[in-house]
């Protein structure tokens, strides 16, 4: 456990909140999960990184990298940004808009902001992928703000909630939640049978769950792992992104941006990145 992960467990009957960080910042990044420090707890969500930039101070985007092993999942809360992988897409996604891309055996991509947008803010993620599909061939599925469906106060970027389910296909049981509430707004999220793992990463505005101090925006709370219900308070007009999920059953065999189940996955994996790579810069589009 990192040093930026403080202990809070509290005694309250709620589902407890037992772990908070604000993570590190590097620059217009904040980063609250990694496989090394709460991806380890939280698998199979084993990173996530909230960014949000001004586009005046020249920033161009990330840059063309690879993965493998993962599923990377953008929620782009505000700006449009285009896009560019090597299964052959490219575009523009536009805000409210969700990337998914299954790297699998191997996959590079790219994001900037689109023409004549003056602020980009999201969330990445990325996900554990099981055995049978980490070295799977790379998936890319984008979706547009009306191809999101939602059941009341929460968009469902993965999994089902209600009677929404999104048409991503999930590789494991789990739910991704993006949730806006008003100001004194209740609501109570019951997770599948199963999904032991939760945790809450707020955006904007604070909250009440799992009783003590309130998740402010710019923090990441985690709950005792229990199939038990989340209660929520809105402090404020608030956002945040919900995770729930059955325990990923892997180790995490990591590398430089790919994160496999075992040594001999992740070589693999690591050997199409490489070939992938040297093809790139064959082509003029890799310095």
């Amino acid at each position: 456990m990192t040093t930026a992960v403080a202990n809070t467990a509290t005694t309250t009957e709620a589902r407890a909140i037992v772990y908070r960080t604000r993570g590190t910042q590097h620059g217009p990044i904040t980063r609250l999960m990694s496989p090394g420090d709460l991806g380890e707890f939280l698998k199979p969500f084993v990173f996530l990184d909230l960014f949000g930039f001004d586009t005046s101070g020249g920033r161009k985007g990330f840059g063309m990298h690879p993965h493998s092993g993962i599923a990377t999942l953008t929620w782009l809360i505000e700006g449009d940004t285009l896009y560019e992988d090597t299964t052959g897409e490219q575009g523009v996604l536009p805000a409210g808009g969700v990337e998914w891309m299954r790297a699998g055996n191997g996959v590079w991509h790219d994001g900037a902001p689109a023409p004549d947008t003056k602020r980009v803010q999201g969330f990445q993620l990325w996900v554990a992928l099981p055995a049978s599909e980490e070295n799977a061939p790379a998936q890319s599925i984008y979706l547009s703000p009306s191809q999101v469906p939602r059941e009341g106060p929460a968009r469902v970027l993965l999994g089902r909630h209600g009677a929404a389910q999104s048409p991503i296909p999930a590789p494991a049981p789990m739910n991704y939640l993006a949730v806006q509430l008003k100001d004194g707004e209740h609501w109570r999220y019951t997770p599948p049978a199963g999904h032991t793992v939760g945790w809450i990463a707020v955006d904007a505005g604070r909250l009440d769950a799992g009783g003590g101090e309130p998740v402010a925006a710019g923090e990441l709370a985690v709950f005792e792992e229990s199939g038990a219900a989340i209660g929520f308070v809105a402090h404020g007009d608030t956002s945040f992104v919900l995770g729930s999920a059955a325990k990923h059953p892997h180790e995490l065999v990591m590398g430089h941006y790919s994160v496999h189940t075992s040594k001999a996955a992740l070589e693999q994996g690591e050997a199409e990145i490489r070939r992938i790579g040297a093809r790139l810069r064959e082509e003029g589009r890799l310095r």
